[in-house]
């Protein structure tokens, strides 16, 4: 039956109001997607909203879809919703505030968005200018003036399609464009260093630009240069990092934005095999900064020099002073900028010994939180080799008396005793993960990159501060905070001997539950008998307790 309002249809006659997935325990199944390799079998991109209309964005979390997800559906504490959409083309819009809006690709998406999805494709464009213009706002807040708007809501307005097809017309004469972004914060970003600027995109250099002659739509990628984050993309890319859509063939993408994704591959030739690089040579292998010159150069080509080097160390900065040099951006300015760029969730991690002439390394977090042991063998590295050569060097310029040799020695003979701690993983720099069972906690370092950063990165900030307060052995602090998660767990789900923090756990008001809360050790603080489920975080279990449960646990 056709809705009509006036002598119009309703926007609901041509699409549909859809209502996205709430996993009930977002700390636990919602990720940003560079916190984790994003396999498809384990892993969903998750759209989300954006802060302004935009063509292309939300696109930076992802979803872990396994047992623990279905469990938590049975119980119906999560709920998998919008999924008539999934697959279809759409608008996304936030239910709050001036409504802003993006388009919409067909991912699964959360409830902090709805989702208009299109009956038909071809209105794609229409619909689209319509809920990005002033017009749709106004007309949805004729009918509901509440902070949040229902997702059915969303299409009860009155809509004229002709009208926004001459519109879409007008706006948009070749079509609308296709997926592209110079924002590393999207999954569907290329990954290409030289292609996040203008001469890149124009086709104005020597290299061998993808050709956009006769493209349906000209690329918005040459338009919208994003210099700023050049350099951040470039490290990223020497740690070894790589963005998804270069793994995913599969992945929709404007033409031009699948060439760069498909030209980064040749990054791969310079960047760091084990994921550390150091800031001063260490182990037969040039700066942190040499390295990175060195890819910006491969990747740039003959355009690149001292100019454009100067150029990116400007945008870099902001509206604030500009690094006088590549070491310098290294060394002071990349790993604030990195956290604030990426949500205070790093991928990258700048261990360092405090001092200005002292022990600095990039780590690729993923290569530190790698399965199957490979992950503490990257710790190890760091700790014995890399850092073991330092000091080595220390003590030799010691011994001939070489200035500062003292103070950099005793440094990196910290840094290198905290790192040891990590390894052990005693209290507090241990791993804690709410939703395992204390026999499945991790010994010592051992993390699951699944569990995320926000949990994988405590030891380093727990450890003891050798530059800034409360940033521990890293270059910089990072925003994160294990408080008490939202929501409560299911009891049916955690039985007492197995997750006893579930039980009468109260770290806030008695100090004492925090280390060893409910462990079959002695000394223990015994578990309660009334179950509550408050998803406390920041607690702490021995090894001794960690074992006793895994002998426990034993048939």
């Amino acid at each position: 039956t056709l809705v009509i309002e006036g002598d119009i249809y309703r926007l609901e006659n041509y699409a549909s109001g859809l209502q996205g997935v709430s996993p009930a325990d977002v700390a636990r199944f919602g990720r940003f997607f560079w916190e984790s390799p994003i396999r498809l079998d384990t892993w969903r991109f998750w759209q989300s909203t954006v802060e302004s209309t935009t063509l292309f964005g939300g696109r930076e979390k992802a979803i872990l879809w396994g047992e623990g997800l279905e469990s938590a559906i049975q119980q119906g504490a999560a709920f998998i919703r919008g999924q008539d959409a999934w697959g279809r083309a759409g608008v996304v819009v936030k239910q709050m505030s001036n409504l802003p809006a993006a388009i919409y690709s067909g991912e699964a998406f959360d409830t902090n968005a709805a989702v208009i999805a299109l009956r038909d494709p071809r209105h794609l464009s229409a619909i689209w200018c319509y809920c990005a213009s002033p017009h749709y706002v106004k007309s949805v807040r004729r009918i509901d003036q509440k902070l949040n708007v229902t997702n059915a809501t969303l299409v009860k307005v009155p809509f004229d399609l002709d009208h926004w097809q001459r519109v879409a017309a007008e706006q948009y004469p070749l079509g609308l464009p296709e997926p592209q972004t110079n924002d590393p914060t999207q999954w569907i970003f290329h990954g290409h260093p030289a292609g996040m600027t203008a001469a890149g995109r124009m086709g104005n250099s020597p290299l061998e630009v993808p050709d956009i002659t006769g493209h349906a739509h000209p690329s918005l990628l040459c338009r919208t240069p994003n210099l700023a984050d050049v350099l951040q993309v470039a490290t990223a890319r020497l740690l070894g990092y790589r963005w998804p859509a270069e793994h995913d063939e599969s992945m929709h993408l404007d033409k031009v934005q699948r060439a760069w994704a498909n030209r980064s591959r040749e990054l791969l030739a310079v960047a760091d095999e084990d994921g550390i690089v150091c800031l001063t040579p260490v182990r037969g292998e040039a700066s942190a900064a040499e390295r990175l010159r060195e890819l910006l150069r491969f990747a740039f080509g003959p355009i690149w020099d001292t100019e454009t080097e100067r150029k990116l160390l400007a945008a870099a900065a902001g509206d604030g002073r500009a690094a006088e040099s590549l070491d310098a951006w290294l060394r002071d300015h990349f790993f604030v900028a990195h956290c604030k760029l990426f949500h205070d969730r790093p991928f990258v991690w700048h261990v360092c010994d405090g001092r200005k002439d002292g022990f600095h390394a990039l780590v690729n977090y993923h290569r530190l939180a790698a399965p199957n042991g490979q992950g503490r063998a990257t710790l190890e590295a760091l700790s014995y080799a890399y850092l073991g050569e330092w000091i080595e060097r220390q003590r030799q310029d010691q011994k001939q008396g070489v200035e500062g040799a003292d103070g950099r020695l005793a440094a990196a003979q910290v840094l290198q005793g905290e790192l040891k701690k990590i390894l052990d993983g005693e209290p507090p720099y241990d791993l804690f993960v709410r939703w395992k069972p204390l026999h499945e906690q991790p010994l010592g370092w051992s993390p699951d990159i699944n569990d995320g950063v926000r949990l994988n990165i405590r030891p380093f900030l727990l450890a003891a501060d050798v530059d800034k307060k409360g940033a521990g052995i890293l270059r910089a602090k990072v925003g994160v905070k294990w408080t008490k998660d939202r929501g409560k767990e299911p009891e049916s789900l955690r039985p007492r001997a197995q997750f006893p923090w579930f039980w009468s756990c109260d770290p806030d008001k008695h100090a004492n539950h925090r280390t060893d809360f409910g462990a079959p050790t002695k000394g223990a603080v015994p578990a309660g008998q009334t179950f509550d489920g408050v998803r406390w975080n920041d607690l702490h279990y021995t090894r001794a307790a960690k074992e006793a449960a895994r002998k426990a646990a034993k048939p």
